[in-house]
């Protein structure tokens, strides 16, 4: 079942799309009354998340103000994240090895820890929507698909076994980065966390609708051109070894996003590096919950 954050003229809401992909079912004609995606995630039960999968399923006449999804405008699932994007870097093989390439460094071919580091989001950006150049900061601007994962309820000290019952769903997130910045202060999180440097969508994915731990493709394209093409069955860490790691120190409260690293062919990972430029078409694929495309601006 596939959830989004939509607009419909005037009026923002969430909604489930239609089991063929075409429509939008406003939620709260189908009868919850939730009125953001944050809702949808800390408080709806199993009973409704039951009963919005079978709406999917029937014909848009059956609920006031269902559209046809071409004809609304998608925003980010979560507009504005309650807390920074908890990430990983460095969480897919070959990417440690380009990722070492770049920095002219060895690397060993070993990752016993995960690597953390937060993404601050003040608003995400939407399917369609730019990513700003930041010209006169940033030089060498860069792109990175990733399979992310919403928190559906407070974890605190839970067993690998068990995680997938705190999760809700999954979406896709283009961590884009701005590597000199990175660079110049040694650290992830001021390169990460410029305006506009969180693309996400088109959807969340509940939990149920794949198989776990999910086994999906995942692409990136920049003007066509296919850059990353890998399956998230190759994370070093997976999800289960995140959300028990985290939760043995921390409480991960009900809507927290977790993003699960990406994999190699991002721009710094050729020779000469493929960096981003004004203009450039940017398209983030996870299979199974859809695509998102962005352009440099």
């Amino acid at each position: 079942m596939k959830l989004v954050t939509y607009q419909a003229g005037q009026k923002t809401g969430v909604g489930v799309i239609s089991a063929d992909g075409e429509w939008v079912y406003p939620i709260q004609s189908i009868g919850p009354e939730y009125q953001t995606m944050l809702e949808v995630v800390k408080q709806m039960s199993e009973s409704e998340k039951q009963l919005l999968a079978y709406a999917s399923t029937q014909e848009p006449y059956s609920y006031r103000g269902a559209a046809r999804l071409e004809e609304v405008r998608l925003l980010a699932p979560i507009p504005k994240p309650e807390q920074d994007i908890i990430c990983l870097g460095i969480n897919y093989m070959e990417h440690a090895e380009e990722s070492a390439r770049f920095r002219n460094r060895e690397f060993d071919g070993k990752r016993p820890f995960a690597v953390y580091f937060s993404k601050r989001v003040n608003e995400a950006t939407a399917d369609g929507e730019g990513i700003p150049a930041h010209e006169g900061l940033v030089d060498s601007l860069d792109y990175e698909a990733e399979l992310a994962f919403i928190i559906g309820k407070d974890a605190r000290n839970v067993p690998p076994e068990q995680v997938k019952d705190y999760l809700f769903g999954y979406t896709i997130l283009n961590d884009v980065s701005a590597r000199n910045v990175q660079n110049q202060h040694n650290q992830w999180y001021f390169g990460k966390s410029l305006e506009g440097f969180c693309p996400m969508g088109p959807c969340v994915l509940t939990v149920d609708s794949v198989e776990y731990p999910p086994r999906l493709g995942i692409r990136s394209y920049v003007n066509g051109e296919l850059r990353q093409d890998s399956n998230t069955e190759k994370l070093i860490f997976g999800i289960d070894h995140i959300v028990s790691e985290l939760s043995s120190g921390m409480t991960l409260k009900a809507g927290t996003i977790i993003s699960t690293g990406t994999p190699s062919g991002v721009g710094m990972g050729f020779n000469p590096p493929k960096f981003l430029k004004a203009g450039d078409e940017v398209v983030c694929e996870v299979e199974a919950i859809g695509r998102i495309r962005n352009v440099v601006k």
